[in-house]
C-alpha cells in the first residue's frame, strides 16, 4: 500500500509541474509604463509603402511612459508579453497629427543667405522659438521664393505597425 501512494504522490507532483508549466505563458509579465521593451516593427502606409522597419538592424528600445514614441506605438506595446506579435494601425491624430497648410511658408530667396542653390527635396534645419530644432523640405523654388514645408513627412497620414515585443528590462 505504502508503495502505490508514493507512486500516485510522484504522478499526482509530475501532474502539477507539467500544469503548472503550461500556464507559465499566462503569467509572464506584460509590458507596462516605465518598462524599458525592445520591438522588432515595420511600419507602413496605406498603400503598403515601407517608411520604417528595424529588420536587419537592432531591435528599437525605449521606456514606455516617456514619450519616447507617437503615442499610438506606446498604446499598442502596452500589455503585451515577450514573443507576443500585433498588427495595429494608428491613426494620424495618435501618430504625427494632421496634416497643417500653416506650416508650409513661403520664403523669400533672399532670406536664405546659406543656401545659394536651394533644390526641391533639400532639407533645412532652423531653430524654432524657445528652443528646440525644426526640419522643412523644401518642396518649390521659383527666382525669387522658396516654399518650405515644415510638417513631418508622416504627418496626415494612418500608420500600421507589424510589432513582435523582443524584451522587457
Amino acid at each position: 500500500m505504502k508503495h502505490s501512494h508514493i507512486i500516485l504522490l510522484g504522478i499526482f507532483l509530475l501532474g502539477a509541474i507539467l500544469i503548472s508549466g503550461c500556464n507559465a505563458d499566462q503569467n509572464a509579465a506584460q509590458a507596462k509604463n516605465g518598462d524599458i521593451v525592445e520591438v522588432d516593427y515595420t511600419g507602413t502606409l496605406e498603400n503598403g509603402t515601407v517608411f520604417d522597419t528595424s529588420e536587419g538592424r537592432e531591435p528599437l528600445e525605449f521606456t514606455l511612459g516617456q514619450g519616447q514614441m507617437i503615442p499610438g506605438f506606446e498604446q499598442a506595446v502596452l500589455g503585451m508579453k515577450v514573443g507576443e506579435s500585433k498588427t495595429v494601425t494608428i491613426p494620424a491624430d495618435e501618430a504625427y497629427g494632421p496634416y497643417r497648410d500653416d506650416m508650409v511658408q513661403v520664403i523669400n530667396r533672399e532670406e536664405l543667405t546659406n543656401i545659394p542653390n536651394p533644390e526641391v527635396g533639400q532639407q533645412l534645419y532652423g531653430s524654432q522659438p524657445g528652443g528646440g530644432t525644426i526640419t522643412g523640405t523644401i518642396t518649390n523654388v521659383t527666382d525669387t521664393t522658396v516654399t518650405v514645408d515644415f510638417n513631418h513627412r508622416l504627418a496626415g497620414k494612418d500608420l500600421t505597425f507589424e510589432i513582435e515585443l523582443v524584451s522587457i528590462q
